[in-house]
């Protein structure tokens, strides 16, 4: 039975979660009609199938002796997809908004932890044969991009490159749990490097947590700094790439600036829509980032840094809002991810086992002295993707919620869209709709304004 050490970060997660947070991640995938009237309802078996295919998540977590609070994965011997996958039949009356919904409370349920930490849920009953299916994996289990390539496996692009022989994933040893004697030189001089890094990291964000700590409830607008009530409402919004790209090569920056001066003013928009007053200073995001190097192998587990962004929600005019932005993640880049509070994560990964195991729960409440909101951006494949011969239409990636947290926002560019999924507390954010209708008035008003 092969077995792999949970990297400090994933156990992190793993430990973070609680039964009104949850720490998985998700996506919602719409698909067209199956070719020549197919039944949607076969689509389970394919699932199925593609699923069981897929080595790691044949994985569930189990506790070691060592390290000390450890764990490990290691292949379930009683696997068995038909607990993992499921269909589940919608009236149909208005399916994208009935998915949704579903969506909202399927994210609520936690995985169950002696499983290996995913589901899959086939969503039926749409009039024109159309359907879709909600993926969540344990944020243990992946972080964005490897959860894209786990998922991607379900898709027929990629099932039949596995099947046929093509270009394969490289397969990444597992973590060896007792070096041999000609790694521990290099391990040292690692771990040495690693202490330094982690002591910059820690001085930064316990800066950042000490200047929010007599702050914090002036900080965020009320519905984002709730308690939570471990309830989930979803919502999706839809923007055209092109607008994305003409404003960004009007403005200068990135896509990705645009999309973040999108959500700031799109938070601006709804919070004035509920009659609440601006907060006294701008919501803080943490924007991750991937530390995976391009071209490599995915890896496993999670491979992470992040940013730290104010939101300018107090700034009235929208071309000074994406100027702002722009500057902000130019600064942070400069920097690189290694470095300031938003870092926080190469921080968990220098902590041992056994501080995950008990300081977890301890610190699962700390997210509100860093920030405010999660703004994420995960990359999907640009070619055409399809299940069962039914073209994949829009896929609605959906980040999880830490503890004090309302809010998680998550897009995704596929076929020239960006697919935004706004995952909310559903008693702070009842009115997620007006917020996701928000996201696309403020791209027209940035198009309108030229960007300037």
């Amino acid at each position: 039975m092969s077995s792999e050490l949970l990297a400090p970060l994933d156990l992190a997660f793993w430990h973070l979660e609680s039964s009104d947070h949850p720490m998985h991640l998700g996506a919602l995938a719409h698909f067209g009609p199956l070719p020549a009237h197919g039944d949607p309802s076969t689509v389970l078996d394919l699932l199925a199938r593609r699923a069981a295919a897929i080595p790691r998540l044949r994985m569930k977590v189990r506790d070691v002796l060592l390290p000390v609070g450890g764990a490990a994965w290691t292949t379930d011997k009683q696997f068995d997809v038909r607990r993992h996958v499921r269909e589940i039949a919608l009236p149909g009356a208005d399916f994208a908004a009935e998915a949704a919904g579903l969506a909202g409370e399927l994210m609520e349920r936690p995985v169950e932890r002696g499983l290996p930490p995913w589901e899959m849920y086939l969503l039926t009953g749409a009039p024109d044969g159309s359907f879709a299916v909600l993926v969540k994996l344990h944020h243990a289990l992946a972080d964005g991009m490897r959860a894209v390539a786990i998922g991607a496996g379900i898709f027929d692009e990629i099932a039949a490159t596995r099947r046929y022989g093509g270009r394969r994933a490289r397969n990444v040893p597992p973590r060896s749990w007792l070096p041999g004697p000609g790694r521990i030189m290099g391990a040292a001089r690692e771990r040495i490097e690693d202490i330094g890094r982690a002591v910059d990291v820690g001085a930064s964000v316990v800066g950042a947590s000490f200047l929010r700590a007599g702050q914090i409830d002036v900080r965020a607008p009320s519905a984002l700094a709730a308690h939570s009530s471990g309830t989930r409402r979803v919502a999706t919004a839809v923007l055209d790439l092109e607008r994305v790209h003409q404003v960004r090569r009007t403005t200068g920056g990135t896509a990705n600036d645009v999309l973040l001066a999108v959500v700031a003013g799109a938070l601006r928009r709804w919070l004035d829509g509920r009659g609440e007053p601006l907060p006294a200073a701008d919501p803080r995001a943490l924007v991750p980032v991937s530390r995976r190097r391009p071209g490599s192998p995915a890896g496993s587990g999670n491979s992470l840094s992040a940013y730290l962004l104010a939101l300018p929600v107090t700034e009235p005019d929208p071309a000074t809002r994406l100027a702002s932005v722009r500057r902000a993640m130019d600064r942070n880049k400069a920097d690189g991810p290694m470095r300031g509070a938003g870092a926080v994560a190469v921080l968990a990964d220098q902590l041992p086992s056994l501080a995950h195991r008990f300081g977890a729960p301890l610190a699962s409440g700390a997210a509100r002295l860093l920030f405010d909101v999660l703004v994420t951006n995960v990359p999907l494949p640009r070619s055409a993707l399809s299940l069962g011969g039914a073209p994949l239409r829009e896929l609605f990636p959906m980040a999880p919620l830490a503890r004090g947290q309302a809010l998680a926002v998550a897009m995704s560019p596929y076929a020239g869209r960006v697919h935004v999924g706004l995952v909310a507390d559903g008693k702070a954010v009842p009115d997620i709709e007006a917020l996701a209708a928000a996201i696309g008035d403020e791209l027209d008003l940035l198009e309108d304004l030229g960007g300037v």
